[in-house]
């Protein structure tokens, strides 16, 4: 198969871009998620439309969604963070309306594929990958095939519990991986570490309104690489939890390396060296067994377009 067309759908943006069989982006385009199940099937929709007016050859399209998929890769169950997507019949609503084969994946699941293909997970066959975003999300490549359980919500790795009674969780339960180990748990650590120690926080607080409420995710990135002490405390704590999930991930799953991707995988090694050194140390069985590599994603934000538009290939 030829050109394809990969969908982010996310709960910020739908970006789409054509992509070769190597993996080669050749047009994207972006837009902002809308309000509505209905207006973000159009905007999905009119992505596709787009890309399609510059490469009228397009065979097939494959999206990614931040939820619960069914195991025929066609009605999305749950979105986590979109509010009104329950049991719809994405798959052949879009295929209706664009006349185009269509795969609808989970979106974490997507990833995991783009960077087994053609990213940091090429060469080994048993990955799990962990998108450390708004949330977390997760993608198992078991014997070089994706991974997706018998009812195709495998992979679901951000809603473990990690405290049986703690934060609640936007999934319904409480004490869930995400909610320590995440973008929206970076910000929570940041600013209450910025209301206990003003005077640490002087670089990370000038960014905003200069309240510990005004901190954003791209404020403590770009505090830590500059030596902010509580921004980079806050990456420590995080990349403690991230480890320590990836270690109890190792013992039940036993991964050949783990891909960390995601848009706080974007500050390198002010997580992943916490995260690296937590896994270590607290690994079952560490002294007696090999250790996974913990990897840096490497397509970045393009892994879930570069995924779905692979995974529409072999429908």
């Amino acid at each position: 198969m030829g050109l394809t067309i990969g969908v982010d759908l996310g709960g910020t943006k739908v970006a789409a871009a054509v992509v070769d069989e190597k993996g080669a982006i050749l047009a994207r385009t972006r837009a902002e998620t809308p309000p509505g199940a209905e207006n973000t099937v159009g905007a999905i929709l009119a992505a596709v439309k787009e890309l399609r007016e510059q490469h009228p050859d397009i065979e097939a399209v494959g999206v990614g969604a931040p939820g619960f998929i069914d195991e025929r890769r066609s009605t999305v169950l749950f979105l986590t963070n979109l509010a009104g997507w329950r049991h719809r019949p994405l798959r052949p609503e879009l295929e209706q309306a664009l006349g185009l084969p269509v795969v609808v994946e989970n979106d974490a699941n997507a990833a995991a594929w783009g960077e087994a293909v053609h990213g940091a997970g090429r060469g080994e066959d048993h990955i799990v990958c962990v998108t450390v975003g708004t949330g977390i999300g997760g993608g198992l490549i078991v014997d070089g095939e994706l991974y997706r359980g018998r009812f195709g919500v495998a992979g679901e790795v951000g809603h473990y519990r990690v405290e049986p009674n703690g934060r609640p969780c936007g999934c319904g339960n409480r004490g869930c991986w995400e909610q320590y180990c995440s973008g929206n748990a970076l910000v929570r650590e940041a600013r209450w570490r910025a209301a206990e120690d003003r005077a640490g926080a002087q670089l990370l607080l000038s960014y905003g309104d200069g309240s510990p409420e005004g901190v954003q995710g791209l404020h403590v990135t770009d505090a830590a690489t500059k030596g902010d002490p509580v921004a980079v405390a806050s990456f420590e704590s995080v990349g403690r939890w991230l480890g320590a999930g990836l270690a109890d991930l190792a013992a039940i799953l036993d991964p050949g390396c783990f891909v960390i991707g995601g848009g706080v995988s974007e500050a390198g090694d002010l997580l992943l060296e916490p995260a690296r050194r937590t896994f270590a140390e607290v690994l079952t069985g560490r002294n007696y067994r090999p250790l996974a590599e913990i990897r840096r994603a490497t397509l970045g934000n393009d892994a879930g377009m570069v995924g779905a538009a692979d995974l529409a290939r072999h429908l």
